[in-house]
């Protein structure tokens, strides 16, 4: 009986710690992306990320991003959508580091593709004022399987980070 009275109430000392520790945050911005290798296609876009913080270091992230050439280029378009873990340094200037996976989708002059996608990066957030901080940077090589091939394309983002 007493064995399981601190079983129990170790359970509870866990989830009181890991309920504290618990946030989210969600991050909207610029996003630039260099699909394929040479000659490759500059496309400009946005990136949202949501993140639920199981610590104040470990959290699973959801990323997605849209970019799009310009208009007096040929017609090129990708949409993303990856999940997956990242660990976070907690400061005033925070770096953090991620590995996602999921789907990718390209439309390149008229033809289109769904493919697995899959990125891994890293980046910087600076803290501006209280729940917000701006991300300074975030660089990925973000790995698509298009039109029969592998792509490995550099993407770069910044913007604002809001935390609950």
């Amino acid at each position: 009986m007493a064995r399981r009275l601190l079983i129990l109430l170790g359970l509870f000392f866990l989830f009181s710690i890991s309920a504290r520790a618990q946030s989210a945050d969600l991050f909207g911005g610029y996003s630039y992306e260099r699909f394929g290798g040479s000659p490759g296609r500059n496309l400009n876009g946005v990136e949202i990320t949501g993140q639920y913080k199981f610590r104040s270091w470990l959290g699973l992230a959801a990323d997605m991003d849209a970019h799009f050439g310009l208009p007096s280029k040929p017609d090129a378009r990708t949409l993303d959508f990856m999940a997956g873990p990242q660990i976070s340094f907690p400061a005033r200037i925070s770096p953090f580091v991620h590995a996602l996976a999921g789907i990718g989708h390209a439309r390149i002059n008229g033809i289109a593709d769904t493919s697995f996608a899959g990125t891994i990066g890293a980046g910087i957030d600076m803290h501006i004022v209280p729940l917000v901080s701006w991300r300074i940077i975030q660089a990925d090589d973000l790995v698509t399987h298009h039109f029969g091939g592998v792509q490995h394309n550099a993407r770069v983002s910044t913007g604002l980070v809001f935390r609950f």
